[in-house]
C-alpha cells in the first residue's frame, strides 16, 4: 500500500468518525441524543459531582424557553440519578468537561413525571431540545476548593471596591467595618439599645448599586418590612448590618457580594455585585434568640 493510499484510507476513516459522532443516537432507555463535542478518554460525569454547563432550551417548534449564554449565568447542579427512564440528566452522564451535545426529550413524560401541567407554549407530543455545553464537571471536593478561593480572591476585590467608593464620596471618616467586610455608616443617630439575634424588626430600606441605580425599595410597596433578625430571612449582610443600628436610626449598608448574593445572578442584581442599602430602623421587639451560630462580628473603625 502506498503512501497516496494510506493518506485516503486515513481521510475515510476520520470523516466516518466524525459523521458517527454528529448523529442522533439513542441510548437503551429512550433518550434521543447527538454529540457535537466528545472526548472518548475524558472522564465522564458521576452521581454526586457538581456541573457546570450552559443550555438552550427550545419547544417543538424550535422557540428559545431558555438560554444560559444570554442569561450570562451558566446552569450549576449535583448530578443525581435520573428521575426517570430518557430524561435529561441521563444524558448529562454521557458528557465530561468540554462536551456539548443534544438532547430530545419527551414534554409528556417530562411534565407527567414532574406533576406540573403542560405550559401553553408546549404542545402535547412534542419533544424538548436540550442542548448543552459542560463548562466543568468537578467532585464535591474540587468544587468546594474552587469556590474557597474564588471567595477569597472576590473579597479582596469587594474591599478595594467599598474602599474607593468611601474616599469617592467623603464617608471613609464616618464608616465603621466590621470583620466579615461589612461597612455601616451611620447618617441619623438612633436612641437606645440595638437590635440583636432573635429580634423583630421594622425597617425601611432601599436598595442600589454603586453607580446610584435603585434596584429594590420598601417605599415603592408602600410599607416598612418586617422581619426576624439572624433567622436567615434576609441576606447575610442585612442580618449584621441591622445590629449596628439604634431604634430610629437611619444609615448606609455597603455589602460586600459574600455578604449578599454572591457569584450567582439573582434577578437584576450581576453576580459578585457589591450593593448599597440606604436603611431606617423603624422599631424592634425582643424575639426568642434562633439557635446558636456564629457571633457577629464587632465592627471597627474603617482603616
Amino acid at each position: 500500500m502506498n503512501l497516496k493510499t494510506i493518506g485516503y484510507a486515513m481521510g475515510i476513516t476520520i470523516l466516518a468518525a466524525a459523521c458517527n459522532q454528529h448523529r442522533q443516537q439513542v441510548t437503551e432507555s429512550g433518550l434521543k441524543y447527538t454529540l457535537f463535542d466528545h472526548e472518548d478518554d475524558a472522564r465522564k460525569a458521576k452521581l454526586g459531582d457538581i456541573m457546570t454547563f450552559h443550555l438552550v432550551l427550545k419547544n417543538g417548534t424550535d422557540s428559545t424557553l431558555r438560554d444560559t449564554y444570554k442569561e450570562k449565568n451558566p446552569v450549576k447542579m449535583v448530578l443525581q440519578a435520573p428521575p426517570y427512564k430518557g430524561s435529561f440528566e441521563e444524558g448529562l452522564t454521557l458528557l465530561a468537561t468540554g462536551d456539548s451535545a443534544k438532547f430530545l426529550v419527551n414534554a409528556d413524560t417530562l411534565f407527567a413525571k414532574i406533576g406540573q401541567p403542560m405550559p401553553p407554549m408546549i404542545k402535547k407530543g412534542s419533544e424538548l431540545t436540550f442542548t448543552v455545553k459542560v463548562v466543568s464537571v468537578l467532585t464535591s471536593e474540587e468544587f468546594q476548593k474552587q469556590q474557597a478561593e474564588a471567595g477569597k480572591k472576590q473579597k479582596d476585590i469587594d474591599a478595594k471596591t467599598i474602599e474607593d467608593y468611601l474616599v469617592k464620596n467623603n464617608l471613609k471618616a464616618k464608616a465603621r467595618k466590621t470583620a466579615s467586610g461589612l461597612v455601616y455608616v451611620p447618617q441619623t443617630e438612633g436612641t437606645g439599645a440595638s437590635p440583636t439575634a432573635g429580634d423583630n424588626v421594622k425597617v425601611h430600606y432601599t436598595g442600589k448599586f454603586l453607580d446610584g441605580k435603585e434596584f429594590d425599595s420598601s417605599k415603592n410597596q408602600g410599607k416598612p418590612l418586617d422581619l426576624q433578625v439572624g433567622a436567615g430571612m434576609v441576606i447575610q449582610g442585612w442580618d449584621e448590618g441591622i445590629t449596628l443600628m439604634k431604634k430610629g436610626e437611619k444609615g448606609l449598608l455597603l455589602i460586600p457580594s459574600g455578604l449578599a448574593y454572591g457569584p450567582e445572578t439573582y434577578g437584576p442584581i450581576p453576580g459578585n455585585s457589591v450593593l448599597q442599602f440606604e436603611m431606617e430602623l423603624i422599631d424592634f421587639t425582643k424575639g426568642a434568640k434562633p439557635a446558636a451560630g456564629p457571633a457577629l462580628p464587632t465592627p471597627a473603625p474603617a482603616k
